[in-house]
């Protein structure tokens, strides 16, 4: 009995042994726990593996590997479970915070529809308030910083100061600073009479805002709104104004500064001043400065009555963009319509005018200045001025001789240092870097036994939008839209696309397009962006020679997704980036620079930075925080 005890304890020992030797085998001890003995089932551990068993002898990239999920192997296998299981939706808020994903809170819910009518908070965020000063008479609310400086700010006024009497609001900053910001407006002083409601600085300088007013000083009396700066520097969101000063009566509404120097920020105004009487509207700068700005006005000033509606400076020197007025004072009645700048910007849109001025009686529609190619249809015959129309050429140039002889326009919209030569590649260049840094809200790669299990499909949008609550957010559900628009295009000829949500899928698609010894490079820091530096040592990736790589860029969604793609005849390059005074190396940069741009656009911004046009020149460019370049290994 003792020998067949032995003979199994014996066995045993050799099966543990044979387990852990094919453990090894895939996890080196150091690769799988970090100090604090990291278990190596964790989706960060099997990626360390499954990049050991797929790329043939070159060094991990630690910058990739920390993208990984990290997510224990107890909640992994529990959020892979509610996956299969369709009920991921229902421990969303858990699953965000564990999988670092960009998900939105739900506000807290008001308990209270009574509120001071002078109440003051200094600094508030992240609440649903309801009935707000509703009904309030007199008095003033106050929000001196409302959720700034947040990454994921959200917040929810309903009905607030409605059917108010004298009573004000003041907002000083709101949502400043702030990373997918998603802020909701319904029935903002609806019903009011008198007072006034002041935002001094509305989400300045945020990346991706999502605002919404659903309505706005509806059927209000004598009241005053007003904007003094309203997304000023903001990046890539959408903005929406639905019903403004709708059958209001002598309202006066302004914006001091509408999207001034924002990149890319779409705003639509329908029902703006609708059926409104003797109302009093001015844009003072909307849109200066702007980037491929997308402005919808839909039903402005239409069958208002005695109302003024002035535009001084509607997107002047903005860089190409839509713009779009669909029925403008439409049967209105008196109205004095106003543009004293019309579209003199930098770079020709695209605008178009439908519906301007028709059945109006007694209107005075004047442009004293109007300056793009643009479409005008159904626009009335009478009462309508030009002073000074300029229908551009085919050639899309606005910008006279002696605005280009003083350089005012002269490559405005493309920053400098983001498109170069390859001939600048050489130690002791002096050049201008970028701005590089990321600016997109940071976030992890899921691990596959949950990637696979959630929809990514536009037949699927229903589902998609029910685990990310995307039916309670519109931010959301147009950051879904645009992935899934950007992932699902048919590739241009040639090219070879991916959109990827795991560290495993991503290698998978560099190794399809490159083969097993491959390596994954990115910007070392983000040190020197936005100043000149002085290039130290260059080393051409395979020789230097001609070659094919992967690019993967960042795209907004919950989970870190990256659009990756392959991109033939190029060149990669590493550098040294050095201070130009102390020559000191302040970063280690990855550039790439692509020899066939004939199928280029035209208006791409390197031919307006390097002058030439496609297939007549290189572009170089980096590689910026956090996207990356696959690469044959040298």
């Amino acid at each position: 009995m003792k020998e067949q005890e032995h003979t199994k304890l014996i066995t045993s020992f050799f099966v543990l042994h044979l387990l852990l030797l094919l453990l090894s085998s895939f996890v080196q001890p150091s690769e799988a726990r970090g100090p604090s003995g990291e278990n190596p089932f964790t989706p960060k551990a099997y990626a360390i593996r499954y990049w050991n068993n797929k790329i043939y002898k070159v060094p991990r990239p630690g910058f990739l590997i920390n993208k990984a999920s990290p997510l224990s192997a107890s909640d992994s296998a529990r959020f892979a479970k509610l996956a299969s299981a369709n009920s991921l939706y229902t421990h969303l808020d858990s699953f965000c915070k564990l999988a670092n994903l960009l998900c939105f809170p739900d506000p807290k819910i008001s308990l209270s529809s009574k509120h001071s009518p002078d109440g003051k908070f200094a600094a508030y965020s992240d609440t649903n308030f309801t009935n707000y000063a509703s009904g309030a008479a007199g008095g003033l609310n106050s929000f001196k910083n409302y959720s700034g400086d947040e990454n994921e700010p959200l917040d929810t006024f309903r009905r607030y100061s409605r059917d108010s009497a004298g009573h004000s609001d003041d907002f000083t900053t709101y949502a400043k600073d702030g990373n997918v910001v998603s802020q909701t407006f319904n029935t903002y002083a609806a019903g009011a009479t008198g007072g006034h409601g002041k935002f001094t600085s509305y989400a300045d300088n945020v990346n991706v805002p999502g605002l919404q007013f659903t309505s706005y000083s509806d059927e209000a009396n004598g009241r005053d709104g007003s904007f003094a700066s309203y997304s000023g520097d903001a990046n890539a969101g959408d903005q929406g104004f639905a019903n403004y000063g709708k059958n209001g009566n002598g309202l006066t509404n302004s914006f001091g500064s509408y999207g001034k120097d924002s990149n890319v920020v779409g705003s639509t105004f329908s029902g703006y001043s609708e059926t409104g009487n003797s109302g009093n509207d001015n844009f003072t700068s909307y849109g200066f400065n702007g980037n491929v700005p997308q402005n919808k006005f839909n039903s402005y000033a239409d069958g208002g009555n005695a109302g003024v509606e002035t535009f001084s400076s509607y997107r002047d020197q903005s860089n190409v963009g839509d713009d779009v007025f669909k029925s403008y004072a439409k049967k209105s009645n008196i109205e004095t319509v106003k543009f004293s700048n019309y579209a003199a910007s930098f770079n020709e849109g695209s605008d178009n005018f439908t519906g301007y001025g028709d059945g109006a009686k007694g209107q005075e529609v004047g442009f004293s200045s109007y300056g793009q190619g643009s479409d005008f249809k159904g626009y009335a015959k009478n009462g309508v001025n030009f002073a000074d129309y300029k229908n551009t050429s085919s050639s899309g140039s606005l910008v006279s001789a002696s605005m280009v002889k003083k350089g005012k326009f002269v490559n405005k919209w493309v920053e400098p240092g983001k498109f170069f030569r390859e001939e600048m590649l050489k130690e002791g260049t002096v050049m201008p870097m970028p701005d590089v840094k990321d600016k997109m809200p940071p976030r992890s790669f899921l691990p596959r036994s949950i990637l696979s299990k959630i929809p990514f499909s536009s037949s699927k949008i229903t589902q998609m939008k029910e685990i990310f609550h995307g039916f309670e957010n519109s931010t959301m559900e147009g950051m879904l839209n645009a992935a899934l628009g950007e992932c699902e295009r048919a590739p241009a000829a040639g090219e070879n696309k991916k959109c990827v949500g795991s560290v495993e899928d991503m290698i998978d698609f560099a190794v399809s397009v490159l083969g097993q010894s491959v390596e994954a490079r990115t910007m070392e820091s983000i040190n020197g962006s936005k100043t000149d530096i002085l290039i130290g040592k260059v080393r051409g990736i395979n020789g230097g020679k001609v070659t094919k790589s992967v690019s993967c860029h960042q795209s907004l969604y919950p989970y870190l997704l990256y659009y990756c793609h392959s991109v033939p005849k190029v060149r990669v390059y590493e550098a040294d980036i050095l201070n130009p005074n102390t020559k000191a190396k302040i970063n280690h940069g990855v550039a790439i620079c692509h020899l066939d741009t004939s199928s280029w656009s035209p208006t791409h911004g390197a031919f307006q930075a390097l002058g030439s046009g496609p297939g007549k020149i290189e572009v170089c460019h980096w590689i910026f925080e956090n996207d990356l370049t696959w690469a044959i290994a040298d």
